[in-house]
């Protein structure tokens, strides 16, 4: 079950030659595929290419009517892995994966497979999650290009250039007989556009073909001597093939403009970014036409040097926007520049921040330094807000002054009050969602640390890690997805407190199982392990995975954890099969942390994902309410007369859901505890008030749609009861008054 449906949105996929396709940039990457005649795609899901598999996964039927093979693959690794089928046979083949974080996972399986290298077209499809909007740590995939020859596609973000680039880098591949990586950007993914369709494709050789027909040629196998000729044929052979493939092809772009002494030299992704930035500069019309020649490096790697020293030829300075840090192009430019003997200025980092994102702020920030230092006479005459002026121009405020019959302009804040802003409105990190299952182990967790002491504890990659954060603060390291016991193994040494690891369920497949579980039992470690089960791969937006409890026409579901905990030789193993029972949960952790026995501990703690929960019961129950069928809703709230403004509900829960207000009584000056509407009714900060003891200032409320004659009667009488009750006290309060 994946966060989004796109069964009504693949049918574009059917599209053909001559009709225009609309959407996502995703989906038209999907269309780009096809049209290529792939014989096989596969990949791991992470943002920002989820939506990439989900709409593989939605697009079942048509791959199979094209003879095109799709797996869910259990890590990047997997799915790297799955391109040896086109190392000896020219089968087209695709696998994606999120950024930095897969490839690291894939690194082993594309180092061989570019060693090899490979017959058919092999395309590597990478989400760059970078910047600000990234869950990962800042790294490019440009690294793994170099490092392993790889060639590496940065499209414009535009569905044509994506489309054409798919296109491009299988020819590539087939070319230079080398695998191709193609980096999509967020942006890229999720832009929308449209572009003219071409016929779907069927692969011309076919997986079931390849298997009638073995092929084997030892010297595509890593293994020495071939594998030492492997390095001489990258250098002297596919590089060459690959270059030449690039210029006759024209994959890289150059655009014209009428300063013709400077130029802008960026990787394709930041194309919008830029031509907006020049927009604001007054250097491009809304056409993106710029005033200032560009040459946009859709392939990034290899860079070639003849377009290079092409494009520098007669300009006084150049601009490089390379987005992150180590500047590699910037280095092989200088390098190129030099030995041609040019004396073209290039300019990079020096104007640009040397890391974070390449918003279109900081790219018309550092235009603006580089025109101010090679060409001042383009600069607009008006100030940008946010940008130190060249020479002395008029203030903002002078510029925002109405002339005469004229409505005052909005004027831009100022830095100084959006840090002021800062200091008065507290920062908002992520967390768990409203009735999140993870949540309630986390309160059990500092509830048994709270008798037992502080615990070293490893985190893991997955929703779970947001117990990092407030209210929890618990953890100390995380080291990738599904190695939290791994990170805790050095410590598996004589100690009166037991090391704490997390790992999520699909981290428990994806790597856990063998790198942590198995790990564990082969050195006898001592500490606890907790294996959160929400039934999901939750965190890449609800995919199916090997222990999930739906039905999966295509896949293998409903694998238990316990099993293959028990079958790689754990003894010690408890399932906590609701995870909002915290006192049972704070019981489980503080026996696995004081119990005799040796060897791993593993608490197995399954609850059903809350926001999958509510994708999947919420239109079911719309759909019952409409029908006129009776359905009940649970709805929890807090009696402001008893609660007594403790707030450990809050402390020990952290529900977005849960939140304070005035009690409303002069004698009670703390605000007291107040659900909001937002309430899913989980139950789990009633079961952590007072120290996982139900608080009696909690209640539950059942509302009831399409009531029943005996709803109605059974309503009437307690409200009748209730009204009487309530004025009784209300005479005896006025008794009392006099």
């Amino acid at each position: 079950m994946a966060e989004r449906s796109f069964k009504k949105e693949v049918q574009q996929l059917r599209i053909g030659a001559g009709e225009e396709f609309r959407g996502e940039g995703i989906l038209a990457v999907t269309k780009a595929l096809l049209q290529s005649g792939v014989g096989y795609v596969a990949g791991y899901q992470g943002s920002p290419i989820s939506h990439l598999m989900d709409v593989l996964a939605d697009a079942q039927e048509i791959l199979e009517e094209l003879g095109v093979h799709f797996e869910a693959s259990a890590s990047e690794a997997t799915a790297a892995a799955t391109l040896a089928a086109s190392v000896m046979y020219p089968i087209r083949g695709a696998v994606t994966w999120k950024s930095t974080v897969g490839t690291n996972v894939a690194s082993d399986a594309l180092a061989n497979l570019a060693s090899g290298g490979v017959t058919g077209g092999a395309l590597v499809i990478v989400g760059e999650d970078y910047g600000e909007g990234s869950s990962i740590m800042q790294e490019r995939t440009h690294a793994f290009a170099m490092k392993s020859q790889l060639w590496l596609l940065d499209p414009r973000p535009n569905l044509e250039s994506m489309v054409k680039a798919v296109e491009d880098g299988f020819e590539l591949s087939e070319a230079s007989n080398t695998p191709v990586i193609l980096q999509l950007r967020i942006r890229g993914c999720h832009v929308h556009g449209r572009f003219m369709a071409k016929d779907n494709r069927r692969p011309e050789f076919g997986l079931g073909q390849a298997m009638e027909n073995p092929v084997r040629d030892v010297n595509r196998i890593v293994l020495p001597p071939a594998s030492f000729l492997h390095e001489q044929e990258k250098i002297k052979q596919r590089w060459p093939a690959a270059v030449r493939y690039i210029q006759e092809n024209h994959l890289n772009e150059f655009f014209d403009g009428d300063a013709g002494d400077i130029g802008l030299i960026l990787q394709g992704g930041l194309y919008n970014g830029v031509i907006r930035a020049l927009q604001l500069l007054g250097l491009a019309d809304h056409f993106g036409n710029s005033r200032i020649p560009l040459y946009v490096m859709n392939v990034t790697y290899p860079v070639i040097d003849d377009e290079v020293r092409r494009y520098c030829q007669g300009k006084k300075a150049v601009l490089l926007l390379e987005e992150g840090q180590p500047n590699y192009i910037e280095q092989n430019l200088h390098t190129i520049l030099r030995q041609a003997g040019m004396d073209t200025v290039l300019s990079g980092k020096d104007v640009l921040p040397m890391a974070g994102e390449y918003t279109t702020a900081v790219i018309r920030d550092g235009l603006q330094k580089f025109l101010e230092r090679h060409h001042p006479g383009l600069l607009p005459r008006l100030e940008v807000p946010g940008i130190e002026p060249a020479a002395p121009q008029m203030e903002i405020s002078e510029l925002a002054r109405p002339s005469q019959g004229q409505a005052a302009a909005s004027p831009q804040p100022a830095k100084d009050h959006a840090r002021e802003l800062a200091e008065v409105v507290p920062p908002r990190p992520a967390g768990f969602c409203t009735g999140c299952p993870e949540r309630p182990i986390f309160s059990a967790l500092t509830l048994a640390q709270q008798k037992l002491g502080q615990h070293h504890i490893s985190c893991d990659i997955g929703c779970h890690l947001f117990s990092i954060l407030p209210p929890f603060n618990l953890g100390a390291t995380t080291m990738g997805y599904g190695l939290g016991a791994s990170s805790a193994a050095a410590f598996n040494v004589p100690s009166s407190k037991r090391p704490i690891s997390i790992m999520g369920d699909g981290g428990f497949w994806h790597n856990g199982l063998a790198s942590g579980i198995g790990n564990a039992v082969f050195n006898k470690y001592d500490g606890v392990i907790v294996i959160i089960d929400n039934y999901y791969s939750a965190a890449t937006g609800g995919q199916d995975i090997l222990s999930s409890r739906a039905k999966n026409d295509h896949r293998a579901t409903n694998n238990s954890i316990e099993n293959a905990v028990r079958g790689v030789g754990v003894k010690w193993v408890r399932t906590l099969d609701r995870t909002y029972d915290v006192k049972r949960g704070e019981a489980l952790i503080e026996e696995a942390l004081t119990t005799k026995e040796t060897g791993p501990k593993v608490i197995i703690a399954q609850s059903e994902c809350m926001l999958n929960k509510q994708r999947r019961v919420k239109p079911a129950f719309n759909k019952a309410v409409k029908e006129g069928k009776r359905m009940v809703k649970e709805r929890f709230g807090v009696d402001p007369d008893v609660c007594s403004g403790d707030h450990a509900c809050i402390r020990l829960s952290g529900c977005p859901s849960l939140s304070i207000k005035d009690s409303g009584d002069p004698l009670k000056e703390d605000p007291v505890a107040h659900v909001e509407n937002s309430c899913v009714g989980c139950g789990n900060c009633g079961e952590v008030a007072d120290a996982a003891v139900l608080c009696p200032s909690f209640y539950r409320a059942d509302i009831v749609h399409n009531p029943s004659r005996w709803d109605q009667f059974l309503a009437r009488l307690r409200g009748r009861v209730i009204g009487f009750l309530q004025a009784r006290r209300a005479a005896r309060l006025q008794q009392y008054s006099l």
